[in-house]
């Protein structure tokens, strides 16, 4: 994450220097983007410094990688995204907004080290329900609720 800061901050106060800097008493466009750009390097220069420097207090190793976590989780993401679009290349058709959240919660609740189908369909049913509300009800945005098979 420290390279990542230093990276974006670098960018940013780069591209900032395109833009009149002015100084502080006398700010241009390019002030705010350029320090603050600086102030995330910096920062960034610092976590990664901190990244390397020991700090268990007997030298304990880093542990082995945890890789179930990020397999499901990211497959879930990426499950969530077939789902809700479709992948018309592949002929899957767009399953809904409510499927897809189903799909997510369930297969992402297999990162951690227990489950619980009743707690898991609990989650997912008021995560589809308060999805529906926010997306479709309130933000009137424009998206496959239901599967295509079902509407259509």
């Amino acid at each position: 994450s420290g390279l990542m800061f230093m990276l974006v901050g670098g960018a940013f106060a780069w591209g900032a220097t395109g833009y009149t800097v002015g100084n502080g008493a006398r700010m241009g466009p390019g002030y705010f983007p350029l320090m603050l750009g600086i102030v995330l390097a910096v920062l960034g220069a610092l976590i990664t410094f901190y990244s390397f420097v020991e700090h268990t207090g007997d030298g304990d190793k880093v542990g082995a990688f945890a890789w179930r976590p990020i397999v499901f989780i990211l497959g879930a993401n990426v499950v969530f995204g077939v789902l809700l679009g479709g992948l018309p290349s592949l002929g899957v058709p767009p399953m809904g907004l409510i499927a897809a959240i189903f799909a997510l919660v369930f297969i992402a609740s297999h990162a951690g080290g227990a489950f619980s189908v009743k707690e898991v369909t609990v989650l997912a049913t008021i995560l589809a329900v308060g999805s529906y509300l926010a997306f479709i009800v309130l933000l009137k945005l424009q998206m496959p609720v239901w599967p295509t098979f079902i509407t259509g």
